[in-house]
């Protein structure tokens, strides 16, 4: 997931008031909530990116620092997908 889910956005724009085109300040109060969560996704992927060249360099994906690593598939419980890199 790269940006703002469009169910995310539809909750958002029916908030909008009806009889006037948006304000800047409606549009403020709309996107103020996503950059919390956009800034949180940009820093997880960022620290993803700056740890890849020691998992890859070394290929077994059992390094005790390594990230990715999820031994006897724990997260699971916790549901589908990609829980270490999306906890959504």
């Amino acid at each position: 997931r790269t940006g703002v889910p469009l169910t995310v956005i539809g909750e958002a724009l029916a908030t909008l008031p009806e009889g006037r085109p948006p304000t800047a300040q409606d549009w403020n109060r709309m996107s103020a909530a996503w950059k919390g969560e956009l800034d949180a996704r940009i820093a997880r992927l960022t620290k993803l990116r700056d740890q890849l060249d020691g998992c890859i360099g070394c290929g077994c994906l059992s390094l005790e620092a390594c990230p990715l690593r999820n031994p006897r598939d724990e997260l699971a419980r916790e549901g589908a997908g990609p829980r270490l890199l999306d906890p959504s």
